[in-house]
């Protein structure tokens, strides 16, 4: 492993490990990258085959956005190809794709037009950055459709995918994966809310506003993912290899 690249390969395959320590895998299927040019061009990807809880920094491709190895051994996952590529090549704040089934966040997805509910301070994180997609048109394995959940996600952060999953982008691995983290706590928190058949509680839309506004002020991404990594550099160090 070599070049500018380093920090930013050891950073996404943190990101690999700590979602499978969390339980936001699915077998040996999902799927994060991080462009490593400013226009997007060239992202790095993990390879088809391998688990989340073994991928080291070495082991990420470097893939152009039509799913070409550039660098590293290994396939590429048609559906991150399709997924990813139309993302980096056309959304400038989607440095950083997080594409998972995670539980919480996928029964939300499950449900006919449900949406996440400002009902507690970790859900207000993602006012106004939300994205739904409501027509889920198979798996990933067109451009076309790639292009489509692409055109879905637009402007926003977070994109809830109908009967699939979610996706996360963010400028960095760390305010992506901070995003992610806190996303599927908020599911969590309205999954369970649910599951007691009792009325939900939204807080009013300018409280949920002003608290969005708190967390973008007083909150570190950067600070939350450098302590997950210590836990990684104590217990799975060899993610950096």
């Amino acid at each position: 492993m070599g070049g500018n690249n380093s920090q930013l390969r050891v950073d996404l395959a943190a990101a690999f490990r700590l979602a499978a320590r969390f339980g936001w895998h699915e077998s040996i299927a999902n799927h994060f990258s991080l462009a490593v040019s400013d226009d997007g061009g060239h992202f790095l990807l993990n390879p088809w085959g391998l688990h989340f809880s073994e991928i080291r920094a070495s082991d990420l491709l470097l893939v152009d956005t039509n799913g070409n190895v550039v660098e590293g051994e290994g396939e590429v996952d048609r559906t991150a190809a399709c997924i990813h590529g139309p993302i980096h090549a056309r959304l400038s704040h989607a440095r950083c794709v997080l594409h998972t089934h995670m539980p919480y966040a996928t029964a939300l997805s499950s449900i006919e037009g449900l949406r996440l509910e400002p009902i507690h301070q970790n859900a207000t994180r993602f006012y106004d950055l939300v994205a739904y997609d409501d027509d889920f048109g198979g798996l990933a394995l067109e451009v076309e459709e790639g292009e489509r959940i692409c055109a879905a996600l637009g402007n926003k952060s977070v994109l809830f995918m109908a009967n699939h999953g979610v996706t996360v982008v963010g400028p960095s691995v760390a305010e992506a994966f901070d995003d992610l983290y806190y996303l599927e706590m908020a599911c969590r928190n309205q999954v369970l809310a649910l599951s007691t058949g009792q009325k939900l509680k939204p807080m009013p839309e300018a409280v949920a506003r002003k608290t969005a506004e708190q967390w973008r002020q007083c909150w570190e991404p950067e600070t939350h993912f450098a302590a997950l990594k210590r836990i990684l550099d104590r217990e799975q160090p060899d993610y950096v290899e």
